[in-house]
């Protein structure tokens, strides 16, 4: 495959799999809640809601430059534009020798369990863009199963790949987060699609060492990950197995060829201080010094009407949701809070679609389908925008979880209930 092809694949893979772990976002539907409006817009609300709604493990990790993911060498369906960043680029360790593609391959097929075969692969070495991976299809006899895994580096701080993501967002029958020797390893039982449309069954695990390299295994319970008829139960590695695979030693000239190394002073040489770089504002949005993100979850909280029972809540910076119940059934609240949104306004709120409050904030209400495959889901959303361009975008559902049938015939929350939460003065508590 050549080198442009296999970058595009990547990139396609990439944004299709943002979309579907991270509560599924397109990119081109502007009156999605969070990917409506020009691209920095989309970008930085996807980039919290992938790490808010699922975790990292089942979005950078599940697309990132590890696995199949990064090539489409397990087959797929419909794919379009990247709308997120990818994972960040392994920069390596020039002191230690790369690890070649067959050399990798290699040692798959000698850490895989050695009663199956391993066909139809496809390697990338550690001096290979975008990053090392292997993919093939494993046979133990039980039926043909896609598998790969692949290694790149976690953004700094990241800790979401180390955490398992929460079932209000994604669908799954089992998952574990441990501490191991030298990281954390997350290992998860799920489905291929969240809605469990077709029967395919995706199975990972994840290990998030201390430096923040990410090994990560996926297979599955048929030979492509989508397109495929399910070949077996169930992918051919358990827990324990995928535990073994990819806390393998094997895996360290791997680790050590992309880990780029601490710099270290000359002896009896003095290391002067560097100065402090001053800090750019983040075109994106992703940094606000004057703007309290975290707070968004307790803000929302704060706002929800005394009479319903919270059974599940949570959030990051700019993002909150909460399940509730008022007793006629569970229903999702979420909201996402985004200063300077100005640049974006235009495409945001168009003119004649909206109803413009004394005070400037401009108000939009929708009423619509889910989008996740529930049956019967009803999705509620009031999305406002302050003078100054601070964006309060609410949005409500008649079930607890987007993916799961209706459990209810409305949301728990009346049109005019979100556009008193979406417009309230708490949310200016944000910003200093």
């Amino acid at each position: 495959m050549p080198a442009d092809e296999n970058d595009t694949n990547f990139e396609h893979d990439l944004s299709f799999a943002l979309r579907r772990a991270g509560d599924g976002f397109t990119a081109d539907d502007r009156d999605d809640l969070v990917a409506g409006g020009l691209a920095r817009g989309r970008r930085r609300v996807v980039r919290r809601r992938a790490g808010a709604v699922t975790g990292s493990v089942l979005a950078l990790a599940l697309a990132g430059v590890g696995g199949a993911y990064a090539t489409g060498a397990l087959g797929g369906g419909d794919r379009q534009a990247s709308v997120a960043a990818a994972p960040r680029p392994v920069l390596g360790n020039p002191e230690a020798p790369p690890v070649d593609a067959d050399v990798l391959l290699e040692t798959f097929r000698r850490v895989l369990p050695q009663d199956g075969r391993l066909t139809d692969t496809v390697a990338r070495g550690t001096h290979d863009e975008p990053g090392p991976m292997v993919s093939g299809v494993y046979d133990d006899g039980g039926g043909k199963a896609a598998v790969g895994i692949g290694f790149f580096q976690a953004p700094p701080g990241d800790k979401g790949f180390s955490e398992c993501p929460d079932k209000v967002f994604t669908a799954y029958d089992a998952c574990t987060a441990e501490d191991v020797p030298g990281g954390r390893l997350v290992v998860f039982q799920g489905y291929e699609y969240p809605d469990r449309r077709v029967d395919t069954k995706h199975w990972r695990a994840t290990l998030q060492t201390e430096d923040g390299l990410i090994v990560d295994l996926g297979t599955w319970n048929a030979p492509t990950q989508k397109d495929s008829a399910v070949s077996r139960t169930d992918p051919p590695f358990g827990p324990a197995e995928m535990k073994r695979i990819v806390t393998h030693t094997a895996w360290a000239p791997v680790l050590q060829a992309l880990r780029a190394p601490a710099a270290t002073p000359s002896p009896g040489a003095s290391v002067p201080a560097k100065p402090a770089k001053p800090v750019r504002p983040d075109p994106g949005g992703a940094a606000q010094s004057a703007f309290n993100g975290a707070a968004v979850r307790p803000t929302l909280l704060s706002l929800l009407p005394e009479e319903l029972s919270v059974s599940a809540k949570g959030g990051e910076d700019g993002y909150g949701y909460a399940v509730v119940d008022d007793g006629k059934g569970k229903s999702l609240i979420q909201v996402n809070a985004q200063p300077d949104m100005t640049d974006v306004e235009g495409e945001l709120f168009p003119d004649g679609t909206y109803e413009a409050l004394p005070d400037g904030t401009k108000v939009v209400v929708r009423q619509q389908p889910g989008e996740k495959g529930g049956e019967g889901v009803v999705m509620w959303t009031v999305d406002t925008i302050r003078p100054g361009g601070y964006r309060v975008v609410v949005s409500a559902f008649n079930t607890g979880a987007q993916h799961e049938p209706a459990t209810r015939a409305e949301p728990a929350f009346s049109i005019d209930q979100l556009r008193e939460i979406a417009t309230s003065e708490r949310w200016l508590r944000l910003k200093k």
